[in-house]
């Protein structure tokens, strides 16, 4: 009897151990998360911003719609 409540005692720590672990990666997963989406935000903005000065053709001739395709186009393959 001793030795299964040793048993089921050091199961719970292992268990414990197990969450805290999976509770610590969740968050770093998080974290590397919003790094990746401030760091994506900033490539993006920065074409957007650029070719909004550089391209009065397109911001006179396209619509919205067609201006933000071209643009998220752009930023993609800067990022790649």
């Amino acid at each position: 009897m001793a030795t299964s409540v040793a048993q089921s005692s050091s199961t719970l720590a292992s268990l414990d151990q197990k969450v805290a672990l999976a509770k610590r990666c969740s968050h770093e997963g998080v974290v590397a998360g919003a790094k990746a989406a401030i760091v994506a935000s900033i490539a993006t903005a920065i074409p957007t911003m650029a070719s909004v000065r550089m391209l009065p053709w397109a911001r006179a001739n396209l619509n919205h719609t067609a201006q933000a395709l071209i643009i998220t186009t752009v930023a993609e393959l800067l990022i790649l």
